[in-house]
């Protein structure tokens, strides 16, 4: 039997890689769904800002909870605190009367999506279609376009980061979850707050009756470290 040694030049192997390269550049980019859309890597979700400040924001996300939601607002305007409720838009034109309220107390407004979707499971399409939705629901009712957008549940993929970056949306997350939706208690709730406390951070609750049994002392312990509680638009505007 014989054996046969080629021996191929190191330049024919360096031209054939480029060409194997390029022709893999050439098919993603033909095959993927839209034109032009940002990559995974351009546009990450926030869980928290890069602050010197001391500084924290809260956020509510509401698409439930009705009952408890003027008590909270009373307790942030006794408090002299500003937050950011991220608002279903389904529920937005179902309470649009609530709506209003939480706006009217300088709140900032942030989307929710519409019908609080599995938005990791949805396609490009259907993504913008759920931020939209919401988005003009929400317009319609207290005139803001909303910028910030809190995937329900958590969840979120590749097809949902093409679609806030196309709607140029930052997809906001959390750094602590009161996990207050699974009416843990109002002790359990404070001190998850308060001993993961840090500059930056981002709370995320909802409106229960443990939630509001826990922001005054929350709030109160918050204030007298120094930290002021703000919105996430202005926690990540201090961040940049």
């Amino acid at each position: 039997m014989r054996f046969y040694v080629f021996k191929i030049n190191r330049n024919f192997i360096n031209i054939i890689c480029i060409l194997l390269l390029t022709a893999s550049w050439i098919f993603i980019n033909t095959n993927s769904p839209g034109e032009n859309l940002p990559t995974f890597l351009e546009g990450q979700p926030i869980y928290q800002a890069e602050t010197d400040e001391k500084a924290m924001a809260f956020t509510c996300n509401v698409a439930w909870g009705n009952e408890f939601i003027p008590k909270m607002l009373d307790i942030f305007e006794e408090n002299g605190v500003k937050i950011t409720f991220f608002i279903e838009g389904r529920w937005a034109e179902n309470y649009p009367d609530l709506l209003k309220l939480i706006h009217s107390k300088g709140h900032e407004i942030g989307n929710h999506g519409y019908s609080h979707a599995h938005h990791s499971k949805l396609s490009f399409d259907e993504n913008l279609n759920e931020i939209k939705k919401a988005e003009e629901a929400i317009k319609r009712i207290i005139g803001v376009k909303t910028e910030l957008f809190a995937p329900p549940y958590g969840e979120f993929g590749q097809q949902t980061l093409k679609a806030t970056n196309v709607l140029n949306y930052k997809l906001i997350m959390w750094t602590i979850d009161t996990i207050d939706w699974k009416k843990p208690g109002a002790n359990y709730i404070i001190n998850k707050v308060i001993k993961n406390a840090g500059n930056g951070k981002i709370v995320l609750m909802h409106p229960t009756q443990d939630t509001i049994t826990a922001l005054p002392t929350i709030i109160k312990d918050l204030q007298q470290k120094g930290y002021k509680i703000t919105t996430v638009s202005d926690l990540i505007g201090d961040s940049n």
